[in-house]
């Protein structure tokens, strides 16, 4: 499931999940500064690679958390003092609720009132950077002041997921679908980001899901190693400007690989292509690895090879978890294989997680057939037994939950948000709303 590339097309969905199917820690070095500057400047041709599954669920061993001194903000003449930025410093040791909303649709406050409702301390808002910035300079925050101003107002944490570069910045595609050719105009972009909302953003998350050529779509294909010098360039300019805005690199598609006839690479198998994060230094410059998934028809407590044999595969139409064992089928599979995979040396922040129900809608999307399967009560227990085991588990350290809103918000029974909304269509509370609420949040 993309990020909030809600409108992706149902061919290529379809496409990745038949790729999957054919396919076969606790304390985080966050670095979080307490320094602060003094005032004298102190399809039918595929390839896919078999995932190793993991084999434990141990919280992997503790790692002491690091510190920072920041440096100082760019653009200053020489010899001149900063104004020493404002941290909006994240607790290290404080498991974050958190749940996506739609925050640039309808009335912000309404919004922000569910989330208080629900007790989650934390929101997820996507910045489309593409739509922000239509030509050099002209910014338009009226797409997020609303959502912005209501977090502050109800005391709400914020992270902003970033995504999709302005058609200006991309002369060679002519659209928003991929990097910026200049890798350094996205930082100069958080930069305008951080001083538009000086002390409101607690995280950002660096782009989304780039191991798709959908949401990359790049000269040189899709590369690990360009991702992270963009997230390199993308935490230097952060930290610059609020050292403790916690940096998130951008998650991964669970999914298998996939090669189009002409040789295209269009899907890298996300335990291959975190691999190659890892090998390139992503954790030298992410304080919190991101991560999603979207939970199907089996619950978020079935490991991929344990779903064949699970009661579950004797009722479900859709059959993909239960007749083709991969590791992106499952949620505990794939969340602890990316913790087993950096040995527990950064926790994930799960950016957008969630299972759908088509029940009540009037319909279900192409490609979304697993959601089918599942009953709004199962959307109910499988979401809190989802936040319990990542508290649990001890590998993550923000789980966003996908989605509050997009029910009465999105485009009606085919639009494939609609089904993981918390929120009917008529705006009225599904039973997850109401589980959610009653969840104890330690």
């Amino acid at each position: 499931m993309s990020s909030v590339d809600e409108q992706q097309s149902a061919d290529h969905r379809l496409r990745n999940l038949a790729v999957a199917w054919v396919a076969g820690s606790v304390v985080v070095a966050i670095i979080v500064a307490a320094a602060v500057y003094a005032a004298s400047g102190g399809g039918s041709a595929q390839e896919t690679t078999e995932a190793v599954l993991p084999a434990a669920t141990a919280a992997p061993q503790s790692v002491a958390p690091q510190m920072v001194t920041p440096t100082p903000q760019s653009g200053a003449a020489e010899g001149e003092q900063q104004a020493a930025p404002t941290p909006t410093l994240v607790p290290v040791d404080a498991f974050g609720y958190g749940i996506q909303v739609h925050g640039s649709v309808g009335d912000s406050e309404v919004a922000l009132g569910h989330v208080q409702q629900l007790g989650m301390g934390w929101i997820k808002q996507q910045v489309r950077w593409g739509e922000l910035e239509l030509s050099p300079g002209d910014l338009n925050w009226g797409m997020l002041d609303g959502i912005m101003e209501a977090a502050r107002d109800h005391q709400v944490r914020v992270l902003l997921s970033v995504v999709t570069a302005p058609a200006w910045t991309r002369p060679a595609f002519g659209n928003t679908h991929g990097p910026p050719e200049d890798l350094s105009q996205l930082a100069t972009f958080l930069g305008q980001l951080i001083d538009h909302y000086p002390g409101q953003i607690s995280a950002i998350e660096v782009w989304n899901e780039q191991n798709l050529d959908r949401e990359w779509l790049a000269a040189e294909g899709l590369s690990a190693a360009r991702y992270v010098e963009m997230l390199r360039l993308a935490r230097e300019t952060i930290k610059a400007r609020d050292p403790g805005i916690v940096v998130v690199s951008g998650a991964l598609a669970p999914t298998g690989g996939w090669v189009e006839p002409d040789g295209r690479v269009t899907a890298i198998d996300d335990f291959v292509y975190f691999q190659q994060l890892l090998e390139a230094g992503m954790l030298e410059h992410a304080d919190c690895v991101g991560a999603h998934h979207n939970g199907y028809n089996i619950g978020p407590d079935v490991l991929a090879e344990e779903a064949p044999s699970h009661p579950e595969a004797a009722t479900a139409s859709f059959r993909g978890p239960f007749d083709n064992v991969h590791h992106s089928w499952s949620f505990k599979s794939t969340l602890v294989g990316y913790s087993e995979m950096m040995e527990g040396k950064k926790k994930l922040c799960v950016t957008e997680f969630g299972w759908a129900s088509s029940e009540g809608t009037g319909g279900t999307p192409t490609g979304f057939a697993f959601a089918d399967d599942n009953s709004l009560q199962e959307q109910a227990d499988w979401i809190v037994q989802a936040f319990q085991l990542q508290r649990e588990w001890g590998i993550t350290w923000l789980a966003f939950l996908w989605n509050l809103d997009y029910g009465p918000k999105g485009l009606g029974p085919q639009d494939d948000n609609v089904p993981y909304s918390i929120l009917n269509m008529d705006g009225s509370p599904r039973p997850a709303f109401a589980a959610l609420e009653a969840m104890p949040k330690p």
